[in-house]
């Protein structure tokens, strides 16, 4: 992590080369994704699955805690890392790698790991990879690669955004012992100087096709007091002559193990069915994006359209949608108000008040789960919910679609969006979707700036620095440490933390997955336009960007679940001055798109 302290001498020019910025045009999804058809490979190939453990024992993200050799203990609530150049050494002498192959592991979720294929029937001595990626791969543009390669940053969320660079491995939990409060750890590990080197023994004959199984021992990472003292070391962040870093970077190396390699019986290999669009009706939508974001994923089944985006439109502004002709989806999501609500909560029908505050919509083609609590899967599942909401819409999906189809305007619009004049739920919750996938932002004065086309004050640049540094003065930093949950072009991770609110009654994800761990975790939402979606928090108990600083600062409630970013804080925040306080607020403000401002989004 590169010291933001450097970066502000000519900072349009050197954080972002004008070359590489701007509006780009997607002229259709099929354009973006033709690429991702995977081709058949023939001959052998060797498959790697890592397992992590404790001494011995699988890791989980859970409540479960695991001893060091002092007595202490340590969970794990974030284990995440890039892997590269696997290869399989000869007993000749010969080196078989994949060329270009990259994987992205990440614990409890689909995980992409590089494979080695093609191989002859030889004699394998060794097996080697990287945790990391070579300085040329690491410096290129991030933005280059599909939505689901391993080197996307909105599929892998392991990129330094401004510094530059990735985030080679990530490990972040929580400390406890028997003579100190509970705390938080956060080792974020990149850089060439931090690039992890395995090499591992190998006596196997290579015929066929084979699963090799590895074992990575966190216990000897984390697990020895004498070489990681948590309570006086929380985190590091990869920064170049850092003892911790280079001491975790020597741990990791010698952290796996070969435990077992099976043969792979594969079914007849067969050409994969490519997913098609269900329909051609319409014209291309060219969606619109910052040159520099990460390429979404975008729908293949249904691709945007004009027609369907201005159906969607419609539809959005249409209190036809509840049941007593009262409420339109803008009626919480108002343009003005980067399509959140001014209101703490929205009001439905019959006058009933919710429970959350109205989030804001926008880049919402890089997200992958929806509402506060991470309920919807999709943007287009999420469309309909409010609909039959008792407390929102309090209408039926059947009297929609029973009320569009004798519309005098309806039947045509969903004609000329999808072939047939018939609405449908379905159809309904795709045209709203594509309607708000059109709602991108990345023009505000922050943007101009990237382009060299305006020019932050002195205190706007302050604020900057803050929100990009993090806090940590056993290295003499001492930043806000903002940019772990609201890092990256988005300012958001799209995950879900504990962000230290006394959460009460409402468990967010914790409602949802049933998990104990989850408990208090909500959406983290993006702060682009942040001036304007007030109130602030899933409760909207904050009225000013103000409230929110100073709750940062020192309002955390700390609880099982706070998030290991905050946790590694001991007491109840970050400490800031009144001045750095101000400059927070005043960086945050130059994040406002004036298309949100104004309702020309809806024009």
């Amino acid at each position: 992590c590169r010291s933001v302290n450097s970066l502000f001498t000519g900072l349009p020019r050197v954080l972002w080369p004008a070359k590489r910025f701007g509006g780009r045009r997607v002229a259709t999804p099929l354009a973006v994704f033709v690429v991702l058809v995977p081709q058949l490979v023939v001959g052998a190939t060797l498959k790697v699955e890592i397992v992590p453990t404790w001494h011995g024992d699988p890791i989980t993200l859970s409540d479960t805690w695991h001893s060091r050799s002092d007595g202490d203990e340590v969970s794990f609530t974030r284990l995440a890392y890039l892997l590269s150049e696997l290869a399989v050494v000869t007993s000749t002498g010969d080196r078989i790698e994949s060329p270009d192959t990259y994987g992205f592991v990440k614990l409890e979720e689909k995980s992409s790991v590089p494979t080695v294929l093609d191989l002859p029937d030889t004699n394998a001595v060794a097996l080697e990879f990287l945790i990391g990626l070579r300085d040329s791969t690491n410096q290129a543009n991030p933005n280059q690669w599909p939505a689901d390669h391993a080197l996307n940053p909105g599929y892998n969320n392991l990129h330094w955004s401004w510094q530059g660079g990735y985030i080679f491995l990530a490990v972040e939990g929580r400390w406890r012992s028997a003579d100190a409060p509970e705390s938080g750890f956060s080792y974020h590990l990149g850089n060439a100087p931090h690039r992890m080197q395995v090499r591992l023994p190998l006596e196997v004959d290579l015929v066929g096709s084979q699963c090799l199984r590895l074992r990575f021992h966190l216990d000897r990472v984390l697990g020895d007091s004498s070489t990681v003292e948590i309570a006086e070391q929380t985190s590091t962040h990869g920064r170049k002559g850092d003892a911790l870093a280079m001491r975790l970077k020597l741990n990791v190396e010698s952290a796996f193990e070969v435990i077992g390699i099976e043969m792979i019986h594969p079914s007849p290999m067969k050409a994969p069915t490519p997913v098609l669009p269900q329909t051609h009706i319409g014209t291309p939508y060219p969606f619109k994006m910052k040159r520099d974001f990460p390429m979404p994923q975008l729908p293949v089944d249904f691709p945007l359209s004009k027609e369907r985006v201005e159906l969607g439109r419609r539809l959005f502004n249409d209190a036809l949608l509840s049941r007593d002709g009262s409420i339109s989806c803008a009626s919480c999501h108002d343009a003005e108000n980067a399509f959140a609500d001014a209101r703490t909560f929205s009001v439905g029908v019959d006058g009933q008040v919710g429970t959350r505050h109205a989030m804001p919509l926008m880049n919402l083609a890089w997200k992958s789960s929806f509402f506060w609590d991470g309920r919807a899967p999709s943007l287009r599942a999420q469309a309909l919910m409010p609909i039959e909401d008792p407390t929102e819409m309090g209408e039926t999906l059947a009297n929609v679609e029973a009320k569009l189809a004798s519309h005098p305007a309806y039947p045509s619009l969903f004609k000329a969006a999808y072939g047939e004049r018939t609405p449908t739920a379905e159809r309904l919750g795709v045209a709203i979707e594509q309607f708000l996938l059109t709602q991108t932002s990345f023009d505000s004065r922050f943007d101009q700036a990237a382009l060299g086309q305006a020019e932050l004050t002195d205190q706007e640049k302050r604020g900057f620095e803050l929100f990009f540094t993090e806090y940590d003065p056993r290295r003499e930093q001492f930043g806000a440490d903002c940019f772990h949950c609201h890092g990256g072009d988005f300012f958001t991770d799209h995950a879900f933390h504990n962000n230290g609110l006394d959460f009460k009654s409402d468990l967010g994800l914790g409602a949802i997955t049933g998990k104990e761990s989850d408990h208090g975790k909500f959406a983290t939402p993006s702060l682009r336009n942040v001036a304007v979606t007030a109130p602030y928090m899933h409760d909207g108990r904050f009225k000013s960007l103000e409230e929110v600083i100073e709750h940062y600062a020192a309002g955390i409630h700390r609880s099982s679940t706070l998030d290991p970013n905050l946790a590694k804080h001991f007491g109840n925040g970050i400490p800031l001055s009144e001045a750095d306080k101000a400059a927070l607020v005043a960086f945050l403000k130059t994040l406002s798109d004036p298309k949100f401002e104004i309702g020309s989004s809806l024009e």
